[in-house]
């Protein structure tokens, strides 16, 4: 998983979690869910746990849980759980007493940071409750368009 895959990957996977909101997941089970290692979840997770978005539970039986209601949970703070910023460019430092490169890293900085604090308002604004909405209609509009049941993913 690409670094900045880290935030899809973790919604699609407490989403999925949303949807089992009584039994715990297992870090095997959230794996497949996005077709990656166990041990990829549990290092993204990790992030998770300690920002009080999901609960652990070690040993058999185990798993992983929601912390809290899906409309008390915010992109933005999944986003900050993670340490994840979806716009970033390295600065060039290839030489740094150079006027020109200096101009341009920091209007390249400044774009960026504009970008990020518009992006922070958007994700503090949708919920993961808001995206389960968003999961319905979608399954619904499938099913119509099918005439079929289909299961949801």
């Amino acid at each position: 998983m690409k670094r900045n895959d880290r935030l899809s990957v973790a919604l699609h996977v407490l989403l999925h979690m949303a949807q089992r909101a009584d039994d715990p997941m297992t870090s095997e089970e959230m794996a497949a869910c996005v077709e990656t290692n166990a041990v990829v979840i549990r290092r993204t997770f990790a992030g998770l746990r300690e920002a009080g978005i999901v609960t652990s539970v070690k040993g058999h039986g185990g798993g992983w849980k929601l912390a809290r209601a899906l409309s008390e949970i915010t992109l933005h703070e999944v986003q900050q759980a993670l340490d994840e910023r979806l716009f970033s460019v390295a600065a060039n430092g290839e030489s740094p007493g150079c006027l020109v490169e200096r101009a341009v890293n920091e209007a390249i900085g400044e774009a960026m940071a504009a970008a990020n604090r518009l992006m922070d308002e958007r994700l503090a604004g949708i919920t993961l409750a808001d995206l389960t909405v968003d999961v319905n209609r979608l399954f619904c509009k499938q099913q119509a368009a099918s005439g079929k049941p289909s299961r949801r993913h």
